[in-house]
């Protein structure tokens, strides 16, 4: 059938094809070369401020290659061995590069106001595990604000500002989950550095995310998320608890916040 289906084809459909196929193929040799570029500007950036970036990675390919290699004395296998511990040193050296490169990124953005958003916001969905974040769904004039985060566990709030003045905003946005969602677990977190006062620091934020029970499949997490969805869609203005009009001095909303924050971490990042 395919090969009728092909025969039948007339001369400007296969050309279309072709140029399809052609302009599709130059499109990922195009993206992985921006993608190539960004790591390498990424690279010299990050070895100019840690300084032991450049020999931890050259520790790990040795350190991986020599092990590879003495393991493959014991049967003779050392030049193959060798090749193998190059090639997974040079996947562990990236994995360095990938950790350091994302501890500098939160050094520069702890002290800055929607920094938790951000985290949150670049936490990745694999396979099982869905996360889906609103940020800013209540707050403060003082910008204390309160992020809504749906995801395997069931509805996790995360706070970031002033405790006190947090946790009203936490109760009022835990009662309206549970009326449109009743049953949820609904988890609570303050992100802050007094980690004896049960704080969360927003470089463990992501880690803490993870270790919270998994009640739900990654398809009901979605459905979860609709009924929310539908009931924020169906209040007109500004969420709840977040002060009508401009924010003082100049402040802007979080979703503005964290949009600098994330093009500024890209920036940062080339």
């Amino acid at each position: 059938m395919a090969k009728n289906a092909k025969k039948g084809s007339t001369p400007a459909s296969q050309a279309v094809e072709k140029s399809a196929k052609k302009e599709a193929r130059a499109a990922k040799r195009a993206q992985r070369g921006q993608t190539f570029k960004q790591m390498w500007q990424a690279f010299n950036m990050l070895r100019k401020r840690d300084s032991k970036l450049v020999p931890l990675m050259l520790l790990t390919i040795v350190g991986t290659a020599l092990l590879f290699f003495l393991v493959g004395l014991l049967w003779n296998g050392q030049w193959f061995m060798l090749v193998l511990g190059i090639l997974l040193g040079v996947v562990l050296s990236m994995l360095v590069f990938t950790k350091r490169l994302e501890a500098s990124m939160y050094d520069q953005v702890s002290d800055q106001k929607g920094a938790a958003g951000w985290a949150l916001e670049n936490m990745r969905n694999t396979m099982g595990i869905a996360w889906i974040t609103q940020t800013g769904v209540a707050g403060t004039k003082q910008l204390d604000v309160v992020h809504r985060v749906v995801g395997n566990p069931g509805v996790v709030l995360v706070g970031e500002g002033n405790r006190n003045r947090l946790r009203p905003l936490m109760t009022q946005q835990a009662k309206r989950v549970d009326k449109v969602l009743g049953g949820v677990p609904v988890y609570e977190v303050f992100v802050g550095e007094d980690e004896e006062k049960g704080e969360v620091p927003l470089k463990k934020l992501q880690r803490h995310m993870l270790k919270l029970p998994r009640n739900y499949k990654k398809d009901e997490v979605y459905s979860l998320n609709a009924k929310l969805e539908a009931i924020d869609s169906s209040r007109a203005g500004q969420p709840q608890g977040l002060p009508k009009g401009p924010l003082p001095g100049q402040a802007q909303s979080m979703a503005g916040m964290n949009r600098r924050m994330r093009r500024a971490a890209e920036r940062r990042g080339k």
